[in-house]
């Protein structure tokens, strides 16, 4: 039992040691995610705001999805141009 439980137990502390150090997730984990599921750039656990160039793409597509009108879309992006 004793030869078991000792091998078993140090891998079992190796790969949660990893496992923290390397920020690897295994089987799912419930961690705040920090894939970036959107184009907007993520550095460490802060967010970068996305660029005017990112912002008015995706205001396009919230356009092209139907989730803002035209007249919407032309303000949001009149507003974005001039504050460059």
């Amino acid at each position: 039992m004793k030869k078991i439980f000792i091998p078993l137990l140090a891998g079992l502390l190796t790969m949660t040691f990893l496992t923290d150090c390397l920020d690897l997730r295994l089987g799912g984990g419930s961690r705040s995610d920090t894939r970036n599921t959107d184009q907007h750039p993520i550095v460490g656990q802060q967010m970068v705001a996305p660029t005017v160039g990112q912002q008015l793409i995706d205001l396009q597509k919230a356009k092209e999805a139907g989730a803002i009108s035209n007249q919407e879309y032309q303000d949001q992006r009149a507003r974005l141009l001039q504050n460059i």
